[in-house]
Parts: structure tokens; C-alpha cells; sequence
């Protein structure tokens, strides 16, 4: 199925991103990261690999949490 493997591909996108951003604070665990934040550390390690469908919802937390909005992080995902 076409469609589904370009969503799938956009997810790990994503997931790189806000690994990325992760790093960024200062967080080289994605556990710590969660624990910190107050997050399921399974649900964000599938996030940040691109296992798991999440909602808009749950990215606008995400994002909330590095000072960034919905449209600065999709202008900075890798375009293709």
C-alpha cells in the first residue's frame, strides 16, 4: 500500500525530529526525557521510532514542551 508506507515514512520523520529536539535540551535518554516530562517512556521511545500513530493532540504537548509550534517544526522536517 502506497499511502502507507509514505505515513509510515513520515512518522519516523517525525520521531528523528523530536529525538533531535530532545538532544537539543540536554536529554541523551529518551526515558530521562519522559520521566522528566511526566510521559509514558514506552509511548515516547514509539514516537521517537516512528512506531506509533500519535495524535495531534499528543505532538502539541511534545512541542509545547521545546518551544516550538505545529508550523516551525513541519518547515523543519527534511522535505521528500
Amino acid at each position: 500500500m502506497k499511502n502507507e508506507a509514505a505515513f509510515q515514512k513520515q512518522l519516523v520523520k517525525i520521531g528523528e525530529k523530536l529525538a533531535e529536539l530532545r538532544k537539543k535540551k540536554g536529554y541523551t535518554s529518551h526515558e530521562t526525557f519522559a520521566y522528566d516530562y511526566e510521559l509514558s517512556r514506552v509511548q515516547y521511545w514509539r514516537i521517537e521510532k516512528g512506531k506509533s500513530n500519535l495524535t495531534l493532540r499528543s505532538l502539541y504537548n511534545l512541542l509545547e514542551i521545546h518551544g516550538i509550534d505545529l508550523k516551525d517544526f513541519f518547515n523543519s522536517l527534511p522535505k521528500g
